[in-house]
């Protein structure tokens, strides 16, 4: 049975923009009341203001521990106990690994990977003694294989998905639920610059922010978006790692990180490192 979203607090982080702002969108129009955590103040309170309603806006750095703790306690505060957390924030900066400098390897590590323990934690620590409540950890199809050009961003998405492998175990029977969103290339500025092929099509934040939904009112662990992927990994497990390596490269997907175009990146890479 689906859960009804109304009256539900959800808490998405990243949510100024892109596929956090879009989720945020589609729950308000459910009747959910959401809380919008970004780094970018501004772009949340302006994402808040459009969205209407209850919809929340406040400063949110996933890659300090106690300021995530103490975001929810505020969330708490003024929204109620939270129903639902998104963990989506997340960046990308990409170059072969042995190009790729320190900062970018540090930033990405914090953001995509510290900032999802952090989340993921302090929602255990409220939501175990209600017994009651859904943790959702954005990942990416990068978190089931890797794709040469962006070595420390699949780093970075393997390590959300066995964290929340590991985290799903350690909430059997307590009445909480995670599930694992894994999404094919989105088309946000994350990706700007990436090579698409006539097989290896981008999705829009509409995608997955429908399948947020879904799994934010019918739980489960693993989301697939698009659903095929879920088949295509299965059937790549099946078969000897040549011939799945030779999939990989019969529909472009080893040349779209590798092959993305650096000045149509310049902007997004050089904002995400300021931040």
């Amino acid at each position: 049975m689906a859960t009804e979203l109304r009256g539900k607090v959800i808490v998405i982080t990243g949510g100024a923009q892109g596929i956090g702002a879009t989720t945020a969108r589609a729950l308000v129009r459910l009747g959910a009341r959401v809380a919008i955590g970004d780094i970018d103040q501004v772009g949340a309170e302006k994402t808040a203001a459009e969205l209407g309603g209850d919809t929340l806006a406040l400063p949110l750095d996933v890659t300090d521990g106690r300021a995530f703790g103490e975001f929810l306690d505020e969330v708490e505060r003024r929204l109620g106990p939270i129903d639902v957390l998104i963990n989506n924030a997340g960046i990308m900066l990409l170059a072969p690994l042995e190009q790729e400098d320190d900062d970018a390897t540090t930033r990405q590590l914090e953001i995509n990977l510290h900032g999802v323990i952090h989340g993921t934690r302090e929602a255990v620590k409220r939501m175990r003694p209600r017994a009651a409540g859904l943790i959702v950890n954005v990942a990416s199809m990068a978190g089931k294989a890797g794709f040469p050009g962006a070595a420390t961003y699949c780093a970075t998405k393997h390590a959300v998905v066995g964290l929340s492998e590991a985290v799903r175990l350690e909430l059997r029977g307590s009445g909480v639920d995670i599930a694992c969103v894994m999404p094919a290339v989105v088309r946000t500025h994350l990706a700007d610059g990436l090579v698409e092929t006539k097989l290896f099509k981008s999705l829009r934040p509409e995608d997955v922010a429908r399948a947020i939904v879904d799994v934010v009112r019918r739980p489960r662990f693993d989301v697939y978006v698009p659903r095929s992927l879920d088949w295509t990994g299965r059937l790549g497990r099946l078969v000897p790692r040549a011939a799945s390596e030779w999939f990989l490269r019969a529909v472009g997907a080893d040349r779209v990180f590798l092959r993305a175009h650096a000045g149509a990146r310049a902007e997004y890479e050089a904002r995400v490192r300021r931040s």
